[in-house]
């Protein structure tokens, strides 16, 4: 049976982890998401999962290669600088096709900058961090409800895909307190024949690695890679639409900056500018295909993207748009979250 909770945001997400099987937990405290692994810590002797406060980043995310190609369920949580470490060991797991999930409860950069909320590392997250060819699926929740929501369901398309996913979240949606509906513990049944699990009577060993010396077997496994990625673009692209049907001016925001700007809507309905809001819930894939539609339409006059950064997703806006329509920007940077009013105010300045 579902469950109704008080929760903060960071405490929701580590108690969806261990309701979606969680068997294996990695990660270093850094602010503001260090809730996640104290909250664990005091919930691990009710449960079975491995936790492990790992000496750095860098070390989490081997320690997930190591666990996940084991065929375990396994989560690390970190912020923007941490997250910085981890990218040669996201790119070694996208490579040899591991599932396991990623959260990023963001700060202001660059450096070690703020403990505030940011969404600075929208380019990190979304064109590969790491070196090489690779995706790694990029949910934005934007509400304790969707730290659960969209945690979960990272784990199931990590399994799916055989590949890594990741939550960016921001230190504002980490921190804040919200009611929340938790789900029932999900029975969670490994079926990974690839693991490695050894050598059995019935079964050869498997061999799990991102070491391909030779140049061909280097490009045919990339292209293996392609292959999948084309399919998570085909099938699991989400966003989310409010009142675009009849706008003219379409504000385009994920994470915290889409709550903020779904009032900067109903302020300017109220008055009697038609505005409406696209949300990308997964910024990789990123629902381009959708944007262009909503570009193609006659009376859709132009789109305001608005970020806390100094401009990332507009360029991905920008793509989808193709030039069909302008594509302005409003951010603001080091942690201050733009106001209603602000938002309204920037659209304005392009209305003629």
């Amino acid at each position: 049976m579902a469950e109704i909770k008080f929760m903060k945001g960071n405490e929701a997400l580590a108690e969806a982890a261990i309701r979606a099987g969680l068997q294996g937990y990695f990660g270093y405290p850094i602010t503001p998401q260090s809730e996640v692994v104290e909250y664990l810590a005091m919930e691990e002797p009710k449960h079975r999962y491995v936790l492990i406060q790992a000496e750095s980043e860098v070390a989490s995310a081997n320690m997930l290669y190591g666990a996940s190609a084991a065929g375990a369920r396994v989560m690390t949580t970190t912020s923007s600088p941490g997250f910085s470490l981890m990218q040669e060991g996201i790119s070694y797991i996208a490579c040899a096709e591991l599932p396991c999930v990623f959260v990023n409860v963001e700060r202001g950069g660059p450096g070690l900058g703020t403990i505030q909320p940011s969404q600075g590392d929208y380019f990190q997250a979304t064109k590969g961090g790491g070196h090489g060819d690779y995706h790694i699926i990029v949910f934005a929740p934007n509400s304790v409800q969707e730290m659960v929501d969209h945690c979960i369901l990272a784990f199931e398309l990590a399994d799916k895909y055989r590949t890594p996913a990741m939550l960016l979240s921001d230190g504002a949606i980490g921190q804040m307190m919200e009611k929340v509906v938790l789900p029932k513990p999900i029975p969670y049944k490994p079926d990974k024949p690839w693991a490695t699990t050894g050598k059995t009577p019935d079964r050869e060993r498997n061999i799990i690695t991102s070491l391909y010396i030779q140049s061909e077997t280097m490009e045919a496994k990339n292209r293996v890679l392609q292959e999948k990625y084309k399919k998570i673009k085909e099938n699991e692209v989400r966003f989310e639409e409010y009142q675009v049907e009849d706008a003219e001016f379409i504000i385009t925001a994920f994470g915290l900056t889409s709550r903020v700007s779904k009032k900067a809507v109903d302020l300017a309905r109220e008055a009697g500018i038609k505005m409406g809001l696209f949300r990308p819930i997964t910024l990789w894939p990123y629902p381009e295909k959708r944007v262009a539609e909503l570009a193609g339409r006659e009376w859709v006059k132009f789109f305001l993207s608005v970020e806390m950064n100094t401009g990332q997703m507009v360029e991905d806006v920008r793509l989808g748009v193709s030039g069909q329509k302008p594509v302005y920007f409003y951010g603001r940077q080091g942690g201050i979250i733009p106001t209603p009013e602000e938002i309204v105010n920037a659209a304005r300045e392009h209305i003629n």
